[in-house]
């Protein structure tokens, strides 16, 4: 039998029936993101309670009621973003490149665009302002502005972070860029036929399929692991070296050259020597292109590209331990793989999915003003610094100042952020300025590393604030576990005046472990 609830009866039955408080706004939520149908007419909305139960007892119902269990029932689970697939939360130029510890680009949307709902009781910024990233990252929020006719500046203390922003939003000459792959991609595979690795690895590849599939058939193995029937250290141990030989005796038969004899840089150490022959060769003929905008993106594929070539195991990518030059046991496909020999097949699907990503953004861009400057947020002169890039930006910085800000500031400790890059800039020769991170990793996360931090943030807030309008808004993403934003704001003379803590569905690594993070809503006092 069908019962139909209102909003408010239905917050009062689900308090009820799950013992813990739900909201009007809990279940206005599962209504506007179509969890339960909305039924009903003029005007007015009602609920069948049946769904409700069946929602509260689905994996998605009980995961949010297991994560508010864990994280406090303030948890704001429309700011989730859950129904959205991962080709949404990495929608066009976003994923032009890697890079550990940024927002999805609608936590940025919802701040930013001029919708209003149960949580978000105003609009803060509109078409024409200008917004600010002191800490920008990879351009998220530069991106989205664009997308949402916004204005935007970021700063960055690391020149390759400042590097990527500007890429993804750089205007495209499609027919250029399409030539200089093509001749650098033609180029790539004459120089590999000249050389005996692609046999060598073709012949490998066939001999690792057949070994594979005796010793290591796929569930079944897998299977015999979680069942513990195979002692998957002990097996996979003998069955790589019964496989060794082969794969010398293959090296040998092709005199191929694995390693590197100078191993003192990052690019030494991570990578093949088959690979770095050809990272040569590509990035000789990106510095000879004589269109900057078209240099610059080629520049951005071959650095995603090496990224996908270290010489490390499938698990370790992101998080590399030791490099890897020979045939090994890959826990995260449960079969004897092998490092990557050759650049090509990456550069190839790098380059066409760069041409298809600039393609989307551009039916989305507006005729706007972004640019990333590379600097240290605690001292930089906004305004002067964009006189020397764009004065014509500059006038309309100048005359209606920053409306307000939109940012994710480094967390205490975590993340390295010129070292995620380290191939990138032992290759383009970009300057680093390591010393200068706010919360770097190899300061920790000490008591005084959290002193530092605090002083950090408060002194770009200092900075910037006197670059921004009299009624700004700023918002801050952090995971403050250490409680120290309170204190920044004090130290920065403003006042929190609304937190919205959200669930963090998707993280790096695929982490699955309950995490929130805050967004912090600062104005002046």
């Amino acid at each position: 039998m069908t019962e139909l609830l209102t909003i408010k009866q239905a917050s009062d039955w689900a308090t009820e029936y799950l013992k813990k408080n739900i909201t009007t706004s809990n279940i206005s939520y599962l209504v506007n993101y179509g969890r339960i149908k909305k039924l009903g007419d003029n005007g007015s909305t009602l609920i069948d309670k049946n769904e409700l139960i069946t929602y509260y007892k689905s994996f998605y119902g009980n995961r949010e009621l297991d994560w508010k269990d864990q994280l406090g029932d303030d948890l704001n689970w429309s700011l989730s973003f859950d129904w959205l697939k991962e080709k949404d939360t990495t929608k066009h130029v976003h994923r032009l490149h890697p890079y550990k510890g940024k927002f999805i680009p609608q936590l940025v949307e919802y701040f930013l665009d001029s919708h209003t709902d149960n949580f978000k009781k105003q609009v803060y910024f509109q078409k024409g302002d200008i917004v600010l990233d002191p800490f920008c990252g990879s351009g998220t929020t530069l991106v989205q502005a664009n997308e949402l006719g916004i204005n935007a500046i970021g700063i960055d203390i690391s020149a390759f972070n400042a590097f990527i922003s500007n890429v993804k939003l750089a205007k495209c000459d499609y027919v250029d860029l399409n030539n200089e792959i093509k001749k650098i991609t033609h180029a790539l595979k004459n120089f590999i036929a000249q050389t005996n690795h692609l046999t060598f690895e073709n012949e490998l590849l066939a001999e690792l399929n057949e070994y594979n599939k005796q010793y290591f058939p796929s569930p079944e193995f897998k299977i015999k692991v979680r069942q513990k029937q195979i002692n998957e250290l002990e097996y996979t141990n003998e069955k790589v070296n019964n496989f060794m030989p082969t794969f010398e005796k293959l090296v040998k038969k092709y005199n191929l050259k694995i390693v590197q004899e100078n191993t003192d840089n990052f690019l030494g150490k991570w990578y093949l020597q088959t690979v770095k022959d050809e990272i040569d060769l590509v990035f000789s003929m990106v510095k000879q292109i004589k269109n900057i905008t078209t240099k610059k993106i080629l520049s951005v594929i071959l650095s995603r590209t090496i990224r996908s070539c270290r010489a490390t195991t499938h698990a370790d990518l992101a998080t590399l331990i030791d490099p890897v030059t020979s045939i090994y046991y890959c826990a995260k496909h449960g079969k004897i793989c092998k490092p990557v020999f050759s650049m090509l097949p990456w550069f190839e699907r790098y380059s066409k999915d760069t041409i298809q990503r600039y393609a989307e953004y551009e039916k989305l861009k507006t005729k706007t003003f972004q640019y990333c400057l590379t600097g240290d947020s605690r001292n930089i002169d906004i305004f002067a610094e964009i006189e020397n890039k764009n004065p014509q930006f500059a006038e309309i910085v100048k005359n209606h100042k920053i409306k307000g800000i939109f940012s994710s500031p480094p967390y205490v400790g975590l993340i390295d952020y010129h070292e995620q890059h380290a191939y990138a800039y032992d290759l383009f020769g970009f300057e680093r300025n390591d010393n200068l991170e706010i919360g770097a990793m190899q300061q920790g996360q000490s008591k005084q590393a959290k002193e530092n931090y605090v002083q950090g943030i408060a002194d770009v807030l200092n900075n910037t604030k006197r670059f921004l309008a009299n009624d700004y808004d700023i918002f801050l993403v952090a995971n403050d576990k250490n409680n120290l934003y309170p204190r920044i704001a004090e130290l920065a003379g403003m006042q929190i005046v609304n937190q919205h803590k959200r669930p963090v569905l998707n993280r790096t690594e695929k982490d699955k472990t309950a995490y929130s993070e805050i967004i912090f809503h600062l104005k002046s006092k």
